[in-house]
């Protein structure tokens, strides 16, 4: 993409307002680098990116990156056999740890639907385990060596400590005793890596030993007294011996990763590509941008578009479509109504989509994938190249001329301005005819009304205006397509107290065309008002008979799926009671044709197949709405104030202690009162009076309901699932407050215990734990 576009558009806005998100040297770089392409694929690949990145940034609250600095020039280092000094290795070490923790949040990473970029570009990590801990274990992370890194190193710094409190002992007696009073200050320092007290000169000698320095006044000198010149001696040893195991260390560990310089360097790329794409997710979300969908034909058409970079709260959003219908947008209109703002923002999200971000605009917007994009926006006249306005708008557009094909999209402003009103809004026709002709996408605007006649002349050409409010003499920023631009110089000089006649006499001096084109736009925007009001009362209609339709066929639906599930009930109970009937009306039967059989004579075979008639008539294909047995079973059912029942929606037993309405009543659980429906309780049949007896009632339960629940080393899921299972048993306890352990960690699971919380009514509130009780890492809940 030419870099005057991204000049001219303010692309490297966009970038600056990506740069906060970043953590990250590498990804620092590739915000740097970033710039529009004319790959479809490739951009298709960094919004599927993006895409992975707002997912993972909505459900997870983003990527775990680190702050990161280059490992570029240690890793150059390494190539050539050189020892890497403690930041270096430091520095590698924390590339190794956030490699190593974005592997592990990956093949933890649990979602509801599938990624479709970052786990391939995760699988390319090499995590490198056993050389990440031994510089862990060897190297703190300002590159100071850890004494852990050898067990002689730990003997020197052991040796090293005790000398130092050897000296420090046989100095406290100078700067303490009777000597006190030879010493500037009663302090110990040091000079030439040698510890050293302050003495006044003229008291120099007294201590013996060596001068190490002066004062600037001459008045003290710094005295290394004889009687610790041995004990300095050895620390001295002691610290060159100290210096010579860290640079052993520093060689040994430089030694063990020079032969994975490739895999860091890919490492470090890798983990820069995953910051770029989190800052990318993070300044989507902030401007609550959408995915473009990429159109074949490049049929643009951005819904709802805004600039990225006016404040939201005044920013005015408008649907900007070209491509299909039309090849050229002609927008007339006043100044200071929004042209200019308008084909910014149309250039400006296109070059952002190209770049694989998303764009400020409504979901299913749709971009084309342009091989440029030029713009010729701006006054650009230069006193030093003695160029007018006109002359540098000239100068671009015969630039843009000379590269342009049917692959680009040409944004012009105020086309034809700065000359001689004739022959600029004859040049400016010249040009879109052009332009048309090579078969560009063209935004163009213009004051000139010979271009309000050109767009209903020509094919593939469309006018277009920013609105004005007469009324109150304010453009309202809206795009309109297919109305021109008229001049509103009438009306608000009308306004503004302008007297009749002269505006009369202004409105007799225009020429008839002029006076045609100005009633025929007012006629259009008059239809234009009427339709919107039309279609907006339609649209209103639709959507009220829309939900109506809807919220009947919910309810319908419900109603049958009731109904169904009720007679299914039904039908299976009338079923046993009639198989149980039938089985008992076989026995008799057979005890019948057996008394027969045996010499009966009084049992007739009509009376035994009429009887069998009867009990077949006990089928459930009969209607139920009379069977006895049924009416029975239906009225145990019946519930009543002081029933036990079971509440199916949360798998509780409770007691009814009020009726609200036919079918709505008040249940006891434990110490919550909830208003259920009939549909969701189910009666308990009472059990024996001598089981009753047995019965132990035991309130408040926190023998069996701990008031501390520990989630740490759960994942998400199963966290939240034991939450809420938790807050519900505690509440049937009777706790008054308990305490939610969820650790520090990436903060994923602290936050979504505190959005449960929020949004539970039975929590009265919550606050972090005490400082020593788990501060942040655990969360006291009140009910």
């Amino acid at each position: 993409m030419n870099p005057k576009v991204l000049k001219i558009l303010e692309f490297k806005k966009i970038k600056q307002k990506m740069h906060p998100f970043l953590h990250t040297d590498m990804g620092q770089q590739l915000l740097n680098e970033l710039e529009p392409v004319s790959d479809a694929s490739q951009v298709q690949l960094w919004l599927d990116q993006t895409k992975d990145g707002v997912d993972l940034l909505r459900v997870k609250g983003g990527l775990p990156i680190a702050q990161l600095q280059t490992i570029g020039p240690a890793l150059k280092r390494l190539e050539i056999g050189a020892s890497l000094n403690g930041i270096e290795l430091a520095a590698i070490s924390r590339n190794l740890q956030a490699t190593s923790a974005l592997i592990r949040f990956f093949r933890d990473l649990e979602l509801p639907f599938e990624l479709r970029n970052l786990p391939d570009l995760v699988a390319q990590l090499v995590a490198l385990p056993e050389q990440a801990q031994d510089l862990r274990r060897s190297i703190d992370s300002d590159g100071t060596v850890l004494d852990e890194a050898s067990s002689k190193l730990a003997a020197i710094r052991k040796t090293i400590h005790a000398s130092e409190a050897q000296i420090r002992s046989k100095m406290d007696e100078y700067t303490h005793g009777n000597s006190a009073k030879y010493l500037s200050e009663p302090l110990v320092t040091i000079r030439d890596d040698r510890y050293v007290i302050p003495v006044r000169a003229e008291y120099k000698n007294q201590f013996g030993g060596i001068i190490h320095d002066q004062s600037a006044s001459g008045q003290t000198v710094y005295v290394e007294p004889q009687s610790v010149l041995n004990l300095n001696n050895k620390l001295r040893q002691d610290q060159l011996a100290e210096n010579q195991e860290i640079e052993r260390i520093f060689a040994e560990l430089s030694e063990m990763i020079a032969p994975y310089t490739n895999e860091l360097q890919q490492n470090q790329y890798l983990v820069g590509q995953l910051d770029f794409i989190n800052a990318k997710a993070h300044y989507a979300a902030q401007i609550k941008a959408t995915e473009p969908l990429i159109d074949a034909d490049n049929h643009v058409n951005l819904l709802q578009a805004r600039h990225p970079l006016i404040d939201p709260k005044r920013v005015v959003s408008n649907d900007i479509p070209i491509g299909k219908d039309y090849q050229t947008i002609v927008v007339t209109g006043p100044n200071t109504g929004g042209k200019t703002i308008t084909l910014k923002t149309l250039g400006l999200i296109q070059l952002m989509a190209q770049a694989g971000l998303f764009i400020p605009a409504r979901e299913e917007s749709r971009i084309g994938i342009f091989r440029e994009v030029f713009a010729d926006i701006g006054d650009e006249q230069s006193i030093e190249q003695n160029l007018s306005t006109f002359s540098a708008h000239m100068e671009n557009i015969i630039h843009i001329l000379a590269d342009v094909n049917d692959h680009d999209l040409v944004l012009l402003d105020e086309l034809g301005a700065g000359t001689d009103p004739q022959e600029g809004a004859s040049l400016a026709i010249a040009i879109l005819d052009y332009l048309g002709g090579v078969g560009a996408d063209v935004v163009a605007s213009t004051h000139y009304p010979e271009l309000k006649l050109y767009g209903y002349e020509r094919p593939g050409t469309i006018n277009a205006s920013m609105e004005f409010d007469v009324q109150s003499l304010q453009p309202t920023y809206r795009l309109l397509i297919g109305v021109p631009g008229r001049s509103n110089a009438f009306d608000i000089s009308r306004r503004l107290g302008m007297p009749e006649a002269i505006v009369a006499a202004a409105k007799e001096l225009m020429n008839d065309s002029s006076q045609d084109l100005n009633n025929m736009i007012t006629d259009l925007e008059k239809q234009r008002k009427q339709t919107e009001d039309t279609g907006a009362d339609l649209q209103k209609q639709l959507s009220e008979a829309t939900q109506l339709h809807q919220e009947l066929a919910a309810a319908w639906q419900t109603f049958n799926d009731q109904r169904d599930q009720q007679m299914a009930k039904a039908r299976d109970k009338a079923d046993e009671l009639v198989t149980d009937a039938q089985k008992k009306a076989d026995d008799i039967i057979d005890e019948l044709r057996q008394l027969r059989l045996t010499g009966r004579t009084d049992v007739k075979e009509n009376q035994l197949i009429d009887a069998k008639g009867e009990l077949n008539a006990l089928h459930p294909d009969r209607p139920l709405a009379h069977n006895r047995v049924l009416q029975r079973a239906k009225k145990k059912q019946a519930l009543g104030i002081g029933d036990d029942v079971k509440v199916l929606t949360y798998g509780q037993n409770g007691v009814i202690t009020q009726k609200l309405n036919e079918h709505e009543f008040e249940v006891q659980v434990g110490i919550i009162k909830m208003k259920l429906r009939d549909r969701d309780l189910e009666k308990i049949k009472p059990e024996r009076e001598e089981n009753q007896r047995q019965i132990v009632t035991v309130r408040g339960s926190s023998s069996h309901v701990s008031t501390q629940l520990d989630l740490r080393g759960q994942r998400y899921d199963e966290a939240m699932a034991n939450l809420d299972q938790y807050i519900d048993s505690a509440l049937l306890a009777g706790h008054e407050s308990v305490t939610i352990v969820h650790g520090k960690g990436t903060g994923a699971i602290r936050n979504g215990v505190q959005e449960y919380l929020k949004g539970n009514r039975r929590v009265k509130k919550y606050e972090y734990a005490p400082a020593s009780a788990g501060g942040n890492g655990a969360t006291i809940v009140y009910f």
